[in-house]
């Protein structure tokens, strides 16, 4: 069929060819107008010098575009000059310089796909990375073209007061019938996918900040009128991120104004287009009535993600679409840090590495599985993947510990000086931290070319009348798509060794007197450490700080665990003990239920959260987190075969013991962490909130009148929708009556005074749509049902159907197979909308081999119905046919 053979069309890395033609400058105009509207565009041509032999034929990307006029040099093209189909307009023949003028017809309001030039609640906005700017005007839609932009914009002054675009405004005036209009210049050059435009009525948060130098900069955060209230937070974070931008790194902002504009309809979390970034309003909205901790720490990071591309993907951008990681890995770690130092190093670690393990692992060991510098793609959208993102900054990390911060630094100076202004490559940034540092990447590159996640098997050796400790280390790395055998990685292992007082010294060749820490480099298929003067059996810290994304494999007894999580100095560590620790013991209870033994908690991890929970000393925050039973997903992730519900009773079993075991410590927790003082979104706040609503999850697991009557009494009670959403969750999961009659009035009254707030609402959908208890199919039908639900609304998918397919693995993967039905119902409505929400919306059908034979057979012929649509989208058919062949 011609369908599938579009859909099959490959990009490869290897056919990279640099562009015949560069356009200096771009001059856009657009008129804004109800039904349609008219983009003008003049560019400034010529032919790459870079090429041996001038090209004479000039071929534009441009997707949807009606044609009204086209002109070279000033003269108008007829049509047997040039040719427009297949999403291109190609004029065989043009000089080696020239100037392109062209007139073509959009209708943003029609675009539910949300890329290129859309409306969202009557607000134009555009999406244009990866290539949505080919849905604007003829271009040369690639990041390897960078052009100057001076842009305007025309509409109606009453419904659009505010037109902004990239860079400084240069120029405004009034037009005829009531309209005005505003230029836009542009300084810097930039690729297409950077560009953009807003129009609406919108309401403006002002701020200033004043950087390193003196220069004086606007900030300015555009939201709709209703929201203003809610703009704090992210102006805040954004003059912290710039601050610290220029402490890290010493990069200064180069614009004279700074502008963020928060909407509701967009496809990911934030887009930061040169001087205009467009937000996700989840995204940059924060009340503490509307928002929970979580929401107030995922705005700090955002925006500081995108503060950060001016440097890391703007001022130096991407050469082409596989080194999409250069720009997103590189920033990825970038906002980690920044989120580090603003509050905790080792609760920031344990976040990151919880979202690798359960999500990127995941992908890692799937169909999708692909390098952090693919080698080819179908579609560029479905590329924007956790590998990308959190492996891509993993490998960053691992660069930055391997170097020093000193070195890492040097590094990054060097790679900004020498390719500011330019479209870069993976090997252009490796390159500068190898110059700064005198170090070889060669068999570094291996994390970027190589997909999959390698295994590191550990094995020590305690020679008690000799006083050493050796350590054997075996790496190895299981097939990907698109390699069987792979090559030794380069790992870094930051390791020390724990007696029974604490951190041991360590005795080796090379590391300074007294160190109790050492970053080992594991680069051979096996390879050993040797350490002396060792005078007792040593217990190993292996990874501390999770130093490279591997698996790693050490057989710890349970004691030496309950050991590390007493006294290891690595408060990562700490928490990876007693992970590992709860680990086993689940999966212990899975094996049991799986084969009908009856179910007992080992006393030692009872025992073990006894003693966090009744020790003050600790850091609050990381007992929390220690608190937290390793989620059904990441047990998934561990499992062979993937026992749905053997899991999630398994664990259901354990936090129950748990609450019932420890119930005056819980209460006393409970207790001990109610605070009156007013919200605030700091760290030790942030961290008894934690604690308390933990506390109240496990009490919640008991079926106890009183305990269910002070859940209700929290969400009554609240001034704050962490509490809120933490009572309402511990109500709806609670199979009593009385728990459910108040989960119905809570859901009630949630929505009755929160409906007019589309953020909280998501909220309300998401909660229902995670419920574990029986019924998860029909109560999400039904959310679908309710007027507040739309479906051409990413957010609104992702809290219902999202929520659902990917987080309610129980009532997801029930045994008749509606579940998967329902998904690819809900993915074939939305691919001939929204073609990348869609496609996403499959991951959790990717995975059918690791389920029971029935199971898989049934996830697998719901990607076959997915395959036999016959106007499929690229998106969705490179998603279904990777995970079958």
């Amino acid at each position: 069929m011609a369908m599938r053979d579009a859909q099959a069309r490959v990009t490869r890395l290897r056919d990279y060819r640099a562009p015949d033609f560069l356009i200096d400058r771009t001059e856009l105009h657009f008129d804004l107008r109800p039904g349609e509207t008219l983009v003008r565009a003049t560019l400034a041509l010529r032919a790459n010098p870079g090429h041996p032999v001038r090209a004479r034929e000039l071929r534009l990307h441009g997707e949807g575009l009606q044609l009204r006029e086209l002109a070279l040099d000033g003269r108008a093209l007829a049509p047997a000059e040039y040719s427009y189909s297949d999403g291109e307009l190609v004029i065989p023949d043009v000089p080696a310089v020239f100037e392109l003028s062209s007139t073509v017809a959009i209708h943003p309001e029609a675009n539910t796909s949300l890329e290129g030039l859309y409306q969202s609640r009557g607000l134009y906005c555009t999406q244009c990375e990866a290539e949505g700017f080919r849905k604007i005007t003829f271009y040369l839609d690639r990041p390897d073209v960078l052009s100057e932009f001076t842009t305007t914009i025309e509409a109606d002054q009453g419904a659009f007061p505010v037109l902004l675009s990239n860079g400084n405004p240069v120029a405004e005036g009034a037009a005829p019938g009531g309209r005005h209009w505003v230029t836009w210049h542009d300084p810097f050059q930039k690729p297409a996918y950077l560009f953009a435009l807003v129009a609406g009525d919108l309401a403006c948060m002002e701020d200033s900040f004043t950087t390193a130098s003196g220069r004086n900069v606007a900030l300015r955060i555009y939201v709709e009128p209703k929201d203003l209230d809610k703009l704090d937070h992210a102006m805040y974070s954004l003059k912290q991120a710039m601050a610290w931008d220029e402490r890290r790194f010493g990069l200064e902002y180069d614009l004279d104004i700074f502008m963020i504009v928060a909407v509701d309809d967009f496809n990911m979390g934030a887009m930061e287009n040169k001087g205009l970034n467009i937000f996700n309003t989840s995204c940059v909205l924060a009340h503490p009535e509307t928002t929970t901790d979580l929401g107030f720490q995922r705005v700090e990071a955002v925006v500081a993600h995108e503060y950060f591309h001016n440097w890391s993907g703007n001022r130096v951008t991407c050469r082409d679409w596989f080194q999409l990681s250069l720009k997103e890995g590189f920033t990825v770690f970038r906002d980690s840090e920044f989120s580090a130092d603003m509050g905790s190093r080792t609760i920031k670690r344990v976040e990151d590495v919880n979202l690798l393990r359960t999500a990127q692992f995941a992908e890692d060991a799937g169909p999708t599985a692909h390098p952090v510098q693919p080698d080819a793609y179908q579609e560029i959208s479905n590329f924007y993947t956790v590998t990308i993102y959190e492996k891509g900054a993993e490998v960053v990390r691992m660069i930055h510990t391997l170097l020093g911060p000193d070195a890492f630094r040097r590094g990054c100076d060097l790679y900004f000086e020498r390719h500011d202004g330019a479209a870069v490559t993976i090997e252009d940034f490796v390159a500068a931290m190898a110059e700064a540092s005198g170090r070889d990447f060669s068999q570094f590159m291996g994390w970027y070319r190589q997909a999959g996640t390698p295994r590191v098997a550990v094995r020590g050796h305690y020679d008690a009348g000799a006083q050493t400790y050796r350590l054997d280390f075996t790496q190895s790395c299981p097939p990907t798509p698109e390699c069987a055998d792979k090559a030794p990685f380069q790992i870094p292992i930051r390791l020390g060794l724990v007696g029974r007082n604490g951190d041991l010294p360590l005795h080796v060749s090379g590391l300074a007197e007294g160190a109790t820490d050492i970053v080992f480099e594991l680069t051979e298929s096996t390879q050993s450490l040797v350490f002396e003067r060792v005078g007792e059996a040593p217990i190993p810290s292996l990874l501390r700080g999770f130093s490279a994304p591997v698996k790693l494999a050490f057989d710890y007894d349970r004691d030496e665990l309950v050991q590390l999580l007493r006294r290891d100095s690595d408060g990562f560590n700490r928490w990876e003990a007693g992970n590992r620790l709860a680990v086993g013991i689940l999966q212990e209870l899975i094996a049991d239920d799986l084969a009908g033994r009856p179910l007992a908690l080992d006393a030692r991890l009872v025992e073990a959260y006894r003693e966090l929970l009744t020790d003050p000393a600790l850091d609050p925050a990381l007992v929390a987190h220690i608190l937290t039973l390793p989620g059904e997903a990441y047990l998934s992730e561990l499992a062979e075969i993937i026992e749905v519900e053997a899991i999630h009773r398994a664990r259901q079993f354990a936090r129950r013991e748990l609450a019932q075991r420890l119930r005056p410590e819980f209460e006393a927790l409970y207790t001990g962490n109610r605070s009156a003082e007013s919200y605030r979104a700091n760290a030790e706040q942030i961290a008894r909130r934690s604690l308390h609503n933990l506390a109240l999850a496990y009490l919640l697991q008991l079926e106890v009148p009183e305990l269910i009557d002070r859940a209700w009494q929290q969400f009554d009670q609240a001034d704050n929708m962490t509490d809120t959403n933490a009572a309402l969750v511990s109500l709806l999961n609670n199979p009593a009556p009385q728990a459910q009659d108040h989960a119905r009035e809570a859901l009630g009254r949630y929505y009755a005074r929160w409906q007019s707030e589309s953020l909280v609402v998501n909220q309300w959908f998401q909660m229902q749509a995670w419920c574990v208890l029986p019924g998860g199919l029909e109560r999400v039908r039904a959310l679908l049902a309710h007027p507040a639900f739309d479906l051409r609304n990413p957010n609104k998918v992702r809290s219902v159907i999202g929520a659902f397919s990917a987080g309610n693995p129980v009532n997801f993967h029930r045994a008749d197979g509606a579940g998967y039905a329902f998904l690819v119902e809900q993915v074939l409505t939305l691919d001939a909308m929204n073609p990348q929400i869609a496609a996403r919306l499959l991951t959790p059908l990717t995975r059918w081999r690791k389920y029971p034979q029935a199971r898989a057979g049934a996830m697998r012929a719901a990607l076959e119905q997915v395959l036999v649509v016959p106007e499929l989208s690229k998106d969705s058919f490179e998603i279904a046919s990777k995970a079958l062949r």
